[in-house]
């Protein structure tokens, strides 16, 4: 049976708690530059710790992880006017999904480039993301696809508690979920769903 180790990954986006990711939605759809960067700011953060050691070496020669996020989240908030977060943590696994294909699209560009030698024995090995150190790198693959075949809310819930490292309390705020118990009760369903997931023959 796969395993999933929950662990200290990344901070939860910062940011005065009374302002909703929708309500800064709705105001950057209107043009409103603050609200912009009031998102960038209680996002980047969380989703450069989260995107650290995913991106190989290779790639990091053109590209750094910190510029990859930024500018995949400006790209991202170009083109939000037809995203409605039906939650708080909605927005967050959107934001992941796109630095995620980001990534990938960067190494697959990478791995297209002539002329590339190939890495020596002495350079120093790819460091693992937190994810992979948790799970394998091997498993990797296998959990991505595992985690988009469950519900939204539970991928949303995955998310944040076990790749970000949100508070249980933090979880049930962007869920909506009436208290930090019952988001700790929603999480572990959602673990034993993906795990089953992850499990299932395919």
């Amino acid at each position: 049976m796969a395993e999933i180790e929950t662990g200290p990954i990344a901070s939860p986006p910062s940011g005065n708690p009374l302002e909703t990711t929708a309500s800064l939605l709705a105001r950057v759809r209107e043009g409103d530059a603050a609200a912009r960067d009031r998102l960038l700011q209680r996002y980047s953060s969380a989703l450069r710790r989260w995107a650290h050691g995913r991106l190989p070496a290779r790639a990091r020669e053109i590209l750094d992880t910190d510029d990859l996020v930024q500018i995949t989240l400006l790209r991202a908030l170009d083109h939000v006017k037809g995203f409605e977060p039906r939650r708080e943590g909605a927005f967050l696994a959107y934001l992941r999904r796109i630095v995620l294909n980001q990534i990938r699209d960067e190494i697959r560009r990478v791995g297209r480039r002539p002329g590339r030698e190939e890495i020596s024995e002495d350079q120093p090995a790819e460091q693992p993301s937190p994810l992979e150190m948790a799970i394998g790198r091997e498993k990797l693959a296998h959990y991505e696809a595992a985690l988009a075949t469950i519900p939204e809310n539970q991928q949303e819930a995955i998310i944040m508690s076990v790749e970000m490292a949100f508070t249980h309390q933090q979880v049930a705020e962007a869920l909506g979920s009436p208290s930090a118990n019952a988001a700790r009760m929603f999480v572990a369903r959602a673990l034993v769903r993906l795990v089953e997931a992850m499990d299932a023959p395919g």
